[in-house]
């Protein structure tokens, strides 16, 4: 007698790595489109259990915005998905395996995939400047935010008390190196920050303030054109901030950065916004690169491996409108390249046709500082209020979550009445010139879902606007 076991076909399963918009939003899709489908698995791996809208950042770091309010657990936004909290460890293409490290133990976890789509973004690229990667503050993570913040209050601390003119201007000194959207609205931010915190401290005035901002080129926010370019570096020169163009930043020390037009700029802060490259984990794959980003084709598909895929910064995506030309790495097109590779990975599942991704740039927007903003929208120019004005309603229109919605347009009414939050950072551990402190992963956010990586010593559990000294 024969017995006949029914076994329940495996499921396929579909891997994503990667928590930017790339890597999030074709999770998204894909929870829509196979939700019928309970053959099939989707797992996001994560460095972070959060989504963090990064166009903001810089929000942050000037006392605008609560830290909580742009970031979005991944449990919550995906809830079909299962959401892996760790690091990506080695991308096996041949045997279709990925090894990530979990939690705070490391623990090791081998991932077999039918389809894998890679969306592991870009790190701060420091070019092997010396004193650069140990010294400089990059902008590419909401630690990087807080740290900055920190960091500016501290130093601001120190000059309040410092006898020594020389001292007190190296501390009073806030440099930020790249022209580009992140260096423009990062000055911006942190200028109009320390200056509106200078009531609080007695023995400082604004000439004692240098803000700078180090630029390669001849015309900030070259993506916009030299008009719009122009105009925002007269808003910034007009608020004090000064532009140094055509140089780069040589090396760094502890209380001094050196241009490579010869001049030394005395100063403990640095921002570092002039250059990413792709993840290290790109290099190691057998797969067509150029640039550090592998090539797709225009289905988002890497040649030669059928159920692999790319999206975001690591990915080089062919402009199907303009042979020869790729898509920028920005978070627009990354957004859509995650609806496109999600449909497409749901169509080879189902026997269906796969889309060809398209998109046109709908616009460019930067905040140059308090009121003031410059954009390019369908080929129109706007700058002053009504650009400023833009920004925050086309960003907050894009804020994934109505919560987050209501509590970013909360703080940022409140922001049009109150002052900014000063608040004294005392228990950073002890350092000197703009060393970073220890980083530990502290759980914080009203929901318990944030595990946020930020300076030891910074207490987050702050009021909206209060003040202390």
């Amino acid at each position: 007698m024969v017995v006949r076991v029914n076994r329940k076909p495996r499921k396929k399963r579909i891997i994503i790595l990667g928590g930017g918009f790339g890597g999030v939003y074709a999770a998204m899709h894909l929870e829509k489109l196979m939700a019928r489908h309970s053959a099939v698995e989707v797992s996001l791996v994560s460095r972070d259990n959060f989504f963090l809208f990064t166009p903001m950042l810089h929000e942050i770091a000037a006392s605008d915005l609560e830290i909580t309010n742009i970031v979005n657990p991944l449990r919550k936004l995906l809830r079909k998905v299962e959401v892996l909290v760790g690091d990506v460890n080695e991308i096996d293409l041949q045997n279709k395996q990925v090894l990530i490290s979990r939690g705070y133990r490391n623990h090791s976890q081998q991932l077999n995939y039918d389809h894998l789509v890679v969306a592991l973004g870009s790190i701060t690229n420091f070019y092997d400047i010396p004193g650069l990667a140990e010294l400089a503050v990059p902008m590419k993570s909401l630690r990087d935010a807080v740290q900055l913040r920190a960091q500016v209050i501290r130093h601001l601390e120190e000059a309040n008390w410092e006898t020594n003119a020389a001292n007190r201007q190296s501390f009073l000194t806030f440099v930020v190196a790249g022209g580009g959207f992140a260096g423009v609205e990062t000055v911006a931010a942190l200028n109009d920050f320390v200056r509106d915190a200078l009531p609080f401290y007695p023995n400082l005035t604004e000439d004692m303030l240098r803000v700078v901002l180090v630029h390669s080129g001849p015309v900030i926010l070259p993506e916009l054109g030299e008009s719009l370019g122009r105009h925002a570096q007269k808003v910034l020169a007009r608020r004090d901030v000064e532009i140094r163009f055509n140089t780069r930043v040589k090396s760094v020390t502890e209380n001094r950065i050196f241009l490579t037009d010869g001049v030394q700029i005395s100063s403990r802060t640095l921002v570092w916004t002039a250059g990413t490259v792709p993840s290290p984990l790109i290099s190691s794959l057998p797969c067509a690169k150029e640039r550090g980003r592998i090539i797709v084709n225009q289905f988002l598909r890497v040649p030669n491996w059928p159920n692999v895929w790319a999206v975001g910064d690591c990915a080089l995506v062919p402009n199907v409108r303009s042979p020869g030309q790729f898509h920028p790495p920005t978070a627009q097109h990354a957004i859509r390249q995650g609806k496109v590779v999600a449909h497409n990975i749901a169509a080879a599942l189902l026997g269906r046709p796969q889309k060809s991704f398209s998109f046109k740039t709908i616009g460019l927007l930067a905040s140059i500082g308090r009121r003031a903003g410059v954009a390019r929208i369908f080929g129109f120019n706007f700058s002053g209020f009504v650009a400023w004005w833009m920004w925050r309603t086309i960003y907050l229109s894009k804020l994934p979550g109505f919560d987050k919605k209501v509590r970013v347009a909360f703080d940022w009414t409140l922001d049009l009445v109150f002052p900014k939050d000063v608040c004294a950072v005392h228990e950073l551990p002890e350092h000197h010139g703009f060393h970073r402190p220890e980083l530990t992963n502290s759980a914080i956010g009203r929901n318990g879902d944030h595990e946020l990586g930020l300076p030891d010593g910074v207490n987050l559990n702050l009021g909206r606007r209060r003040t202390a000294s």
